[in-house]
């Protein structure tokens, strides 16, 4: 934003009176009060969380169906939003789901940038309030912080261009707080892996399993989570107790497991070793599928291996309906989208459209022996402001797969490598790493709750 200031009057004699100096000094400190406290480096300015990532977006139109709405709050500085070229006026507007409070926005233009704008927000997405203009824009990073407006919708509006061709964001964050969203202290951090247990102990220096364990404990999580395959071949009790025990064993207490295929292998019955070893702990509403909350965060255990019985998906259904928190992770084994050897299971399309109506936020899978995030994608599989992350994370100690076929929306694909999801949960978001022994492989973008 630029300020402008007019020089004050000449008086007689080129001086100042005492009286009047005096007060020419009191408003000149006023001046500059208000400027610190609507510059874009002020002490605090940023303290606020950012609360348009991943959120839902349109725009008045777009150069091409890869330039539309949603990348300009994907948290990804390779891609970007365009409108039409030659055009004025042009806006681009975010949901931020709730009414909520903007403290701070900042806009990373591309070369096509705007001149002239205001941004404006809106309680209905129909009548629109100015929080700020800029009338002599020259492109780059615009910061704009000091901010107070009150909204559920925010939207750019660019009244002149800076070029001939039209407008484009490579980023518009938005920066407050929503209504409804408790106070900042509920973070807490998970660990997460699947695929884990081989018939192997750490007498075998080629053994994975308590290598992860290692790592999984100097995390030391608020939680575990296990995306099934828990212990390999059939996972027999005695194989649990031989294998699974001796490493991540150690935190069973503390974990929250569910059953892949391979728990449905055991010659004494489809569970019966994983049902046996984990007791209530993976049967604690007393089926292999529950949820449970921490923070502002709802968690759904899934069992993949009985998406096809009504039993539970009409579980699923009535416990979302019953959820009160606003962040949805949910977890099972087979993945629906997956660039690994598995592929695609479509098993899980239906659940998918169950969580994606829910607004459901993140995904946690195995069964591929390979760590890979996607973009937010719809349960078609086409990329989405208001998508499901999914990531696959069947690195925990099972023999690594090939990436074979690569997905769309699959960003990030690593193979041959053990390791661990850090999940980093907080009450309006979530990022994560993915730590290896000899560190961390992937950092993720910081996603927004829907």
């Amino acid at each position: 934003m630029h300020l402008y200031a007019s020089a004050p009057s000449p008086t007689s004699r080129g001086r100042l009176r005492p009286a009047l100096l005096l007060a020419t000094v009191a408003a000149v400190l006023a001046l500059v009060a208000g400027l610190l406290l609507a510059w874009p480096g002020r002490a605090g300015a940023a303290a606020d969380p950012l609360i348009s990532r991943g959120k839902p977006a349109t725009a008045s139109s777009t150069e091409s169906s890869s330039l539309g709405a949603a990348n300009a709050f994907d948290g990804s500085a390779s891609t970007r939003w365009a409108s039409v070229e030659g055009k004025d006026p042009q806006w681009i507007r975010v949901d931020l789901g709730a009414a909520a409070t903007v403290s701070r926005v900042k806009l990373t233009w591309e070369a096509a940038y705007a001149k002239a704008y205001r941004v404006e927000v809106s309680a209905d997405g129909t009548n629109w309030t100015r929080i700020a203009e800029e009338k002599a824009g020259n492109g780059g990073t615009d910061d704009l912080a000091g901010l107070s407006g009150k909204g559920r919708y925010l939207r750019v509006y660019g009244t002149a261009r800076g070029t001939a061709y039209g407008y484009s964001l490579f980023e518009a964050e938005v920066y407050g707080t929503v209504d409804g969203v408790p106070p900042g202290g509920g973070a807490f951090t998970v660990v997460a892996a699947g695929d884990i247990a081989a018939q192997c102990t750490a007498s075998d220096s080629g053994c994975a399993h308590p290598k992860t364990a290692a790592l999984a404990r100097q995390i030391d999580p608020k939680f575990y989570l296990t995306m099934g395959d828990n212990q390999y071949d059939d996972a027999r009790i005695a194989d649990f107790r031989a294998y699974y025990d001796k490493s991540w064993g150690a935190f069973k207490a503390k974990t929250h497991p569910v059953p892949g295929n391979h728990e449905t292998y055991d010659p004494a019955g489809s569970l019966a070793g994983y049902k046996a070893y984990f007791g209530n702990i993976a049967y604690p509403q007393g089926k292999s599928y529950y949820s449970f909350d921490e923070g502002n965060w709802h968690f759904i255990a899934l069992d993949s291996n009985a998406f096809d019985q009504a039993a539970q998906i009409d579980w699923l259904k009535d416990d979302l309906a019953a959820n009160g928190k606003k962040c949805i992770a949910a977890y099972w084994h087979h993945p629906l989208y997956s660039s690994g050897g598995h592929g695609n299971d479509p098993v899980s399309k239906p659940v998918w459209k169950i969580l994606y109506g829910a607004k459901a936020d993140l995904v946690l899978n195995g069964h591929d022996h390979h760590y890979e995030r996607f973009a937010p994608q719809n349960p078609e599989g086409k990329a989405a402001a208001d998508g499901i992350v999914e990531i696959v994370g069947g690195m925990g100690g099972a023999e690594p797969y090939p990436i074979e076929q690569v997905q769309p929306n699959s960003q990030k694909r690593i193979s041959g490598q053990y390791g661990v999801l850090k999940l980093d949960f907080t009450d309006s978001g979530y990022s994560w790493t993915y730590v290896a022994a000899d560190g961390v492989k992937d950092t993720s973008p910081k996603y927004s709750c829907h």
